[in-house]
């Protein structure tokens, strides 16, 4: 199952998505409650009853959480062909440079930097212009835990969406944490809306990044060095996992760093992430303007 958060008549609204029709039911929710949490106010929620169909081009889509409770968790470095490209970009600050991680990398984006489907991307050149994008599957918790076992960990991912973690390498490199770098403002594109667990094969989801229609990252997610089961064990490792925490599982291959020389991203670029199962998320980029 599908589900959108978004705008219609002044309010924000979640409802099911028909891709086919192109059309989303709006649900029956509580004023409110979709205003902040989208897709999240479903979680333990039960069904709500449809409230009517409109057409998707009649409405506003939100990212499927508009603002998340706290920092998005992120993976890095966990494809292997994207370790090694990263590797040798002269950006890892990472303590395992030059080599597959023996245990996943995690950071965190602040919750400020999502944006929705089709919103700008803003390059701020006084603060960087090496700007790159990750293509990357996020998981939505659905049931807390804390200390999740690997066989466990399926049972508490409620859902899946695309993010973008799109990055400022000059900032990554130059401090030794990467949370400045990936957090710029809207630094999270996410969507276009979210699905229900049952809705992907972890063990076969293609994976495909566009910039300005190049193929630029192409892969799969039985490529992951750290699978699902895998990273949501290792958060929780003292680390109590909330109802709507998004954890971003990284990007393969590709982004702007690996090539020679690097493709960066410029306004007017515009970046299309593609994930099997789930839908398109795109993106302009555009010039940031103070």
């Amino acid at each position: 199952m599908k589900y959108a958060a978004f705008d219609w008549k002044g309010a924000r609204h979640v409802g099911r998505v028909n891709e086919e029709d192109n059309t989303v039911e709006r649900l029956d929710l509580p004023a409110g409650a979709a205003d902040t949490d989208g897709v999240c106010c479903l979680i333990g929620g039960g069904s709500p009853e449809a409230m009517g169909t409109l057409s998707l081009d009649e409405v506003q889509l939100a990212a499927p959480v508009p603002r998340p409770r706290r920092n998005i968790f992120c993976v890095g470095k966990n494809y292997h062909e994207h370790a090694a490209e990263f590797a040798s970009s002269g950006f890892d600050s990472s303590a395992a440079k030059g080599a597959v991680p023996k245990a996943p990398i995690v950071f965190s984006k602040v919750p400020e930097t999502v944006i929705a489907p089709d919103a700008s991307v803003l390059i701020d050149r006084s603060v960087d212009t090496t700007i790159d994008y990750e293509a990357e599957l996020a998981v939505i918790i659905g049931t807390a835990g804390r200390n999740i076992k690997p066989d466990d960990a399926l049972s508490h991912v409620w859902g899946y969406t695309i993010v973008n973690d799109v990055t400022a390498r000059e900032l990554q490199g130059r401090h030794s944490q990467w949370l400045i770098g990936k957090s710029q403002d809207t630094f999270c594109p996410m969507g276009p809306w979210a699905v229900t667990a049952d809705a992907i094969d972890l063990s076969d989801t293609a994976v495909r990044c566009r910039v300005n229609d190049e193929l630029r990252q192409d892969s799969n997610t039985r490529l992951l060095i750290f699978d699902v089961p895998t990273i949501i064990a290792a958060i929780s490792n003292g680390i109590t996992l909330r109802p709507g925490d998004v954890i971003a599982t990284g990007t393969p291959a590709g982004v702007g760093i690996g090539f020679k020389p690097p493709k960066y991203l410029v306004p007017g670029d515009r970046v299309r992430i593609e994930i099997q199962g789930i839908g398109v998320l795109e993106n302009p980029v555009e010039a940031f303007s103070s």
